[in-house]
């Protein structure tokens, strides 16, 4: 005769609740990586700075993640898909017309120069990317990718081959001209970095 055993209602909520305090603690986990990896950098970036800022022991981090690595392409992407969500956002409110004109002025605006650490991951790492991790390449990747895309999408010859040449040229000078605004230690100089390329992003024609 085969007896059945089934868990009592009191230790499936321990576990179901266990899961969640688990789910929750990652969700901070990462939170709190995404800020650090822009702020410090991947390689300023320490498991037990992270851990610590998220209010949990260094010991639990392998409960989370296989290696640092692991935690900072998780960091990465969901940095990388912050930062596309946010310019999809300023193209939908953009006046008709006008989107591709609002994800540059907001891409270059003095609020994004100044919020490395909730910027674009991209313009904020994007030279230590190449040394990265292959996992936390392809997590960066697959977002730049993404912000191109994005970008094409808002011209009127979207769909052709142009259209996505122009798109990444466009992203290019974003990226390069925020992080020599971020680099120079003179304010006007970083203003007219954003200034000039502002200007010719906009440009007519």
């Amino acid at each position: 005769m085969m007896t059945i055993m089934q868990n009592s209602p009191n230790k499936s909520a321990a576990k179901i609740t266990a899961q969640s305090r688990k789910e929750a603690s990652h969700e901070r986990i990462v939170e709190v990586a995404t800020r650090a990896i822009r702020r410090s950098g991947y390689a300023g970036t320490g498991v037990a700075d992270i851990m610590k800022e998220a209010g949990l022991t260094h010991g639990g981090f392998y409960a989370h993640f296989a290696s640092r690595d692991a935690l900072l392409a998780e960091a990465g992407d969901r940095a990388g898909a912050e930062s596309v969500a946010l310019a999809a956002r300023v193209a939908a409110a953009a006046p008709p017309g006008q989107a591709l004109q609002a994800m540059v002025a907001a891409y270059l605006s003095p609020e994004h120069i100044a919020a490395i650490e909730v910027g674009c991951p991209v313009s904020a790492l994007g030279s230590e990317m190449p040394r990265q991790a292959p996992e936390v390449r392809r997590a960066a990747t697959i977002h730049i990718k993404e912000m191109i895309d994005l970008f094409a999408r808002q011209l009127p010859n979207w769909g052709q081959p142009e259209a996505h040449a122009q798109a990444m040229a466009t992203v290019c000078a974003l990226i390069g001209t925020t992080i020599l605004a971020r680099a120079v230690d003179e304010p006007a100089l970083s203003d007219a970095l954003c200034a000039a390329t502002l200007a010719q992003l906009q440009a007519p024609g």
